[in-house]
């Protein structure tokens, strides 16, 4: 079974920078396409980045030219974050797709305390 687990979370000052990873366990296949959501209490999940499998990427705009996602041949991504705002506080979810099904991981909180 895949499943992505997610890390990197934590507690941050404005301002500060957090780096989120994102592995993939029980595939042989290269994941190429993944994707970073967040969602703060109260509010529908959203997203804020995505790789595609041919490097193309795309963010929200309020996280545009300070985070940046990446991914590895080793079937994980990752999310530097920096510039953080206390707005960007919330649980992290990648998410990447097998075929034509959707994985997502479990989530990692991210806290900014302003």
């Amino acid at each position: 079974q895949v499943q992505l687990v997610e890390s990197g979370g934590g507690l941050v000052q404005a301002g500060g920078s957090l780096r989120l990873s994102c592995a993939a366990s029980g595939t042989v296949i290269s994941l190429t396409n993944w994707a970073w959501y967040r969602q703060a209490p109260g509010k529908p999940r959203e997203l804020v980045a995505r790789i595609y499998s041919g490097g193309q990427t795309d963010y929200l705009d309020s996280v545009k030219g300070r985070f940046s996602i990446s991914r590895a041949h080793s079937n994980a991504a990752y999310l530097q974050m920096n510039s953080l705002k206390s707005e960007d506080t919330g649980v992290y979810y990648c998410k990447s797709a097998l075929g034509s099904r959707d994985i997502w991981g479990q989530g990692t909180q991210v806290t900014v305390s302003s």
